[in-house]
């Protein structure tokens, strides 16, 4: 019984939380809505623009500048020590290096 009453312990701090967290919540079941009717409705104009023929040049050009600011900025950024931001960008880089790369296999695949 105690997990539906935490919230109220240290009322101010813990209630800012709780509607963080329903906040995200509803977030994640719109975002679940909105995907779950793409397939009674068709695929949106922005889905359109990024999956035409065009879009294949696009993720070209975002995956050269993609390595070239990344391949930059882990040369430049210190490797030594536990302060280092070297893992940070690094983590950065990669996700969105995966999220580009996938961009751009959807825009091939979606022609």
């Amino acid at each position: 019984m105690t997990i539906f009453t935490i919230w109220f312990q240290d009322f101010p701090n813990n209630m800012v939380i709780f509607l963080m967290a329903s906040f995200v919540a509803a977030a994640f079941v719109v975002t679940f809505l909105r995907s779950a009717l793409v397939a009674e409705g068709g695929r949106h104009g922005w889905a359109r623009r990024i999956t035409g023929p065009n879009a294949k040049l696009l993720f070209g050009v975002l995956v050269i500048a993609w390595c070239l600011v990344f391949g930059i900025t882990l040369q430049i950024v210190p490797h030594e020590g536990a302060s280092s931001p070297y893992g940070g960008i690094a983590l950065i880089g990669m996700f969105t290096g995966f999220f580009i790369m996938m961009g751009l296999i959807w825009s091939v695949i979606g022609e």
